[in-house]
């Protein structure tokens, strides 16, 4: 199986030019992709809903949209003619198998009256695998600080943590006929593979606190419930890798974690060093779900 992650920066590339039909040719052919910074009504971006252009330029995919950011269109005609339009920004997912339940995570927030503070949000898709049902999200953490990034990487634990305490979308016997008979979701399955633009490096407290402290006594300590980074996994340094830059320092941003009982099945991982349809590169990843 196939996965991709891009923070595709809304289609804005290194030429400075906008274009999702250069996105969508980087990241053609995966099972799964996982996308962040993908808008909806922005003049910036000429006002076009990208989840559904790159889902058209694709083709052949089932996918789902979740918001961080959702505002009012001012210029959008009033109510009554069809409009109602939302100027929106965050996270899609797209699969070629069926997409059976999802849920919009929004990440915890810090105010800002100076630095730019967004809303995060982490989006979440069960998809049915040849190992069992898999969460899958498409994650993207604050590039603010450490500070205001850990209490997202905790809320994000949680989730994962709570998936099966909480359920499915819909559960309990007390259902009646009409909830139930377009189907019900399938269980709440504890295997996760979390991909995204996590704004923290392998050196990071917030690094260590998803995959693991490391100890002078054997490496890094995974917790058998936990999550380990695919990289790693498919035999790369954690130190090694670029997958964006931080005022022209080359850094490694972009992740896959998946949950501790997959890390025999990463057969490879690779960042796309070649694609310039953002200001970050698009990661590649085959594991064998």
């Amino acid at each position: 199986m196939q996965l991709v992650t891009y923070n595709i920066r809304y289609g804005r590339g290194k030429d400075e030019c906008f274009d999702l039909a250069r996105i969508a040719g980087e990241i053609e052919g995966a099972d799964v992709i996982a996308l962040q910074e993908v808008e909806r009504h922005w003049s910036r971006s000429g006002m076009e809903d990208q989840p559904a252009e790159i889902a058209r330029l694709l083709g052949d995919y089932y996918w789902v949209y979740g918001a961080g950011v959702d505002l009012h269109v001012e210029s959008s005609p009033g109510v009554g003619q069809g409009a109602n339009l939302r100027r929106q920004f965050g996270n899609m997912l797209l699969s070629k198998s069926p997409i059976l339940s999802s849920r919009n995570h929004l990440l915890p927030k810090y105010a800002s009256l100076g630095p730019m503070s967004l809303q995060r949000n982490a989006l979440e898709c069960i998809i049915d695998t040849a190992q069992g049902p898999v969460r899958f999200y498409s994650a993207h953490l604050t590039h603010l600080s450490a500070q205001t990034r850990m209490p997202q990487v905790e809320r994000l634990l949680e989730i994962h943590r709570n998936a099966r305490v909480e359920g499915a979308a819909l559960t309990g016997d007390g259902l009646n006929e009409e909830w139930t008979r377009d189907g019900m979701p399938l269980p709440m399955p504890g295997n996760a593979v979390i991909m995204g633009d996590f704004n923290f490096e392998p050196d990071s407290a917030e690094y260590a606190r998803i995959a693991g402290p490391v100890s002078t006594y054997g490496g890094r300590m995974v917790n058998p419930e936990g999550l380990v980074d695919a990289w790693v996994e498919a035999g790369h340094q954690v130190d090694e890798g670029v997958t964006a830059e931080i005022y022209g320092r080359p850094v490694r941003l972009d992740y896959c974690f998946l949950s501790a009982g997959f890390r025999g099945l990463v057969r490879s991982v690779e960042i796309d060093d070649e694609a310039s349809g953002s200001d970050h590169q698009p990661v590649r990843i085959r594991v064998e779900l």
